[in-house]
């Protein structure tokens, strides 16, 4: 095999054939990994064939990344066999897994997560085609496939307790959920008001990611998870009270630090010490951690100690001068990550719909309070100006020169606020931006998809060499 090129600092960019070599490499010079490791390759004869085009990390870090996440409906399954209590969070991004893994035997997982699985497999799952059956076709999100799993069983075991937010979400999944309950799936609906800025003289509680909210708002979804609360403890045969929410509380925000930190380093770094696939990857754990907290925070912490290394020794992907992007909304197809570097972008900055899952959560505050100021926090549930403001705040604080906005197909929360976005930042911070769809599976659209990024960085280019 012809040996994968490294850069002047020793790092590389791998495909899944060139990671057989390099994991042979790692196991002949010790590398002990945790029960879930092995190939990569080996995924592909679990139909996971997207994994054959993408180009991946070469640390030990990143393979157990991947590892963990490729893993988790098999890790789900094991623990179902041992007696644990599954839950699964349906459009929640953050708040009931933070309960569920507050009490030992119980853990949390994220069934939304499968609308990445017909990028994974290109189309060979059959999920959507199940979804399209039942009425839910390609006018909504890929968020679709999830209905397709449910219903053909085939991508994680049924939970104990599933649990739902509704209100202010997206149209789509409500809509796909609420298809799903009539198939007799029983649900627990727990609302989510649409965020407002507090009134003249109304009393206002402080929200993670520097916004406010009403005390009424506060309440209301406090009194929401507290039902949620209950239905744990029931499933779970034992309460959940404030001390072991309050402990839960502690373990989550220890990911989200450690995130914070891995976050900070990456996109600070005079280089990329850290491919944007693998960063958006990592990222995505702090919805609900992978189906294992603990886990979790180990993969982050190998993660934070690569990229540090990377950083101080000045090694990375790309060159020096990649034009730094901040990235919002994640993309269907994973391989949008590699084509962005492929034409010179580098990653710094992201708004993956889940910022404040990435936000500690209030730790002052009693705990089930603390968990409604963290879900009132969500980016998706108030106006696209406080997202537009936060993502404002970190192009500059990251130094972004340029702006991609990531529409998902079908999702109604994507037809005009990814406008609203660009106006606002690329107007305020004076970089030029770009909006584009990215298929589940965009080979068809790469020449597009491509020609639209290339023409940002060059723009973004132009403008450096113009100051």
């Amino acid at each position: 095999m012809k040996e994968p090129r490294r850069n002047e600092s020793g790092v590389r960019r791998l495909s899944l054939a060139e990671w057989d070599a390099r994991y042979d490499e790692l196991k002949a010079a010790g590398m002990a990994e945790p029960a879930y490791g092995g190939r990569l390759s080996r995924r592909l004869a679990c139909g996971e064939t997207r994994l054959a085009t993408l180009k991946f990390d070469d640390s030990p870090a990143a393979l157990r990344l991947w590892n963990f996440v490729l893993t988790e409906y098999e890790r789900l399954e094991e623990a179902r066999a041992g007696g644990e209590i599954i839950v699964g969070a349906m459009k929640d991004l953050g708040t009931v897994p933070v309960m569920a893994f507050a009490l030992k035997g119980v853990r949390a997982f994220y069934p939304d997560g499968v609308w990445w699985m017909p990028c994974l497999m290109q189309g060979g799952d059959g999920l959507m085609e199940t979804a399209d059956a039942l009425g839910i076709d390609e006018s909504f999100c890929p968020v679709r496939a999830m209905l397709g799993a449910f219903v053909t069983g085939s991508q994680f075991p049924r939970p104990d307790l599933l649990t739902c937010s509704v209100g202010a979400v997206c149209d789509d999944f409500s809509a796909v959920a609420q298809r799903l309950s009539g198939l007799g799936h029983a649900i627990l609906w727990w609302e989510m008001p649409r965020r407002r800025r507090p009134g003249p003289g109304e009393a206002a509680v402080p929200l993670p990611g520097g916004i406010a909210a009403p005390r009424a708002q506060v309440d209301m979804v406090a009194a929401e998870l507290e039902r949620v609360r209950g239905a744990i403890s029931g499933a779970a045969g034992r309460r959940l009270d404030d001390a072991a929410l309050a402990v839960g509380i502690r373990r989550a925000n220890e990911v989200r630090r450690l995130l914070g930190r891995l976050r900070e380093a990456a996109f600070t770094a005079a280089r990329a010490p850290l491919p944007a696939l693998e960063m958006l990857i990592a990222e995505m754990l702090a919805i609900h951690f992978c189906s294992d907290l603990d886990e979790t925070r180990a993969v982050l912490a190998a993660l934070l100690k690569t990229v540090e290394e990377r950083a101080e020794a000045g090694a990375g992907h790309l060159a020096p001068d990649a034009v730094r992007v901040f990235w919002v909304n994640p993309a269907a197809d994973l391989r949008a990550m590699n084509m962005l570097e492929d034409r010179g972008g580098r990653v710094c900055g992201t708004d993956y719909l889940f910022t404040h899952a990435l936000d500690a959560i209030p730790e002052e505050a009693p705990p089930i309070e603390a968990l409604a100021r963290s879900a009132l926090s969500d980016p998706m549930a108030g106006p696209a100006e406080d997202r537009a403001a936060r993502i404002l705040a970190d192009v500059r604080r990251f130094g972004a020169e340029a702006l991609v906005v990531s529409r998902i197909p079908g999702a109604s929360h994507c037809a005009t606020e990814g406008a609203a976005i660009r106006e606002v930042v690329g107007g305020e911070a004076g970089i030029p931006t770009v909006e584009i769809e990215v298929p589940s599976v965009a080979d068809a659209a790469e020449k597009s998809i491509g020609g639209r990024l290339q023409a940002l960085i060059e723009t973004a280019r132009e403008g450096k060499s113009a100051a």
